[in-house]
């Protein structure tokens, strides 16, 4: 069996640059300082750097990794393009120090090009999830402590243990949101409550859309904006009914708890949106959808252009 990791573009930086123009600008070359297409020509000579052209309309240089998370990095693109194919095809993640022992980089560097590449991997689009006769799933779950506490320090009359207390409280909530057989959306909030879930579910999910939730009294007022709002009440062991049921979002819970616990390990708080928008990329380029392990890098590589991240802004 060949490997994915075996082509030549992940070892041969001239086409490792080739392999990116295609797919950045598949309609055209684009000079990313004053937007001119096809105005440009390639500057040969030895000792130009690989892919650099020079623009006709505003004579500057650039080359494809400028105004994308690649640009101004150090790191050969080649090795960019191999972290892009680990980090997508890994469904549970691949941490920093994989990363690190894999590719031949500093474990610091290794930290630093998982956030580009989770940079790449948010979906900026917000069109709403659902439609007529769609089933939309919504679910909250907690992981990883919060960086200061959010109760009192009484607790409806008894003392409060900060390494006691049971249930959600101090821990870091998460709504999300999944089209059954379609894409999932997450969400860190500050507080789960009733006016953040009634604004997330408004702004995201269409109005003719049927949500399935638990019996969770959170979701009690989105009935009135939905076509239909149908519960499990897993309190009394029941978890399906007919095709009502919330083991989509359940599962895929389960998939980014075991990857947070089993791969990453710790996350900050403030990180924590970056990972989500990682998992929630995965599960929307599946193979389940007829997404491979190919086509989900080159997914990601289409989301590079237009964002940046310096190491500056990741602390």
């Amino acid at each position: 069996m060949t490997s994915v990791l075996s082509s030549k573009h992940f070892h041969d930086e001239a086409a490792a640059y080739e392999y990116l123009e295609a797919r950045v600008w598949a309609k055209g070359r684009a000079c990313p300082h004053c937007g001119e297409v096809d105005r440009s020509s390639k500057m040969e000579g030895e000792s130009t750097r690989i892919g650099v052209y020079k623009c006709y309309g505003c004579r500057k240089q650039f080359s494809v990794k400028v105004g994308t998370v690649f640009e101004s990095s150090h790191v050969k693109l080649h090795i960019w393009l191999q972290a892009v194919a680990l980090l997508t095809s890994s469904k549970k993640g691949f941490s920093a120090n994989q990363l690190h022992r894999i590719l031949g980089v500093s474990l610091k560097t290794a930290w630093f090009m998982g956030h580009r590449i989770r940079e790449a991997m948010r979906d900026g689009k917000l069109a709403p999830l659902g439609g007529a006769g769609e089933i939309i799933e919504a679910d909250e779950t907690y992981f990883g402590p919060t960086k200061e506490p959010k109760i009192s320090a009484q607790r409806k009359g008894r003392p409060y243990h900060p390494h006691g207390a049971r249930g959600p409280a101090n821990k870091r909530a998460i709504i999300t949101l999944v089209e059954r057989g379609g894409n999932v959306r997450s969400f860190h909030v500050e507080h789960a409550d009733k006016a953040t879930v009634n604004q997330i579910v408004a702004a995201n999910i269409s109005r003719e859309s049927r949500i399935h939730t638990d019996e969770s009294r959170l979701y009690s007022d989105v009935e009135a904006n939905f076509a239909s709002h149908e519960t499990v009440k897993h309190s009394a062991g029941e978890y399906a009914r007919g095709d009502v049921n919330t083991n989509s979002v359940e599962g895929f819970f389960s998939i980014f708890k075991r990857g947070m616990k089993g791969n990453y390990q710790h996350c900050a708080e403030k990180h924590l949106h970056r990972y989500l928008a990682e998992f929630d990329f995965r599960y929307n380029n599946r193979i389940a959808v007829g997404v491979n392990d190919i086509a989900r890098a080159d997914a990601a590589l289409m989301g590079i252009v237009g964002k940046r991240l310096t190491y500056r802004t990741t602390h």
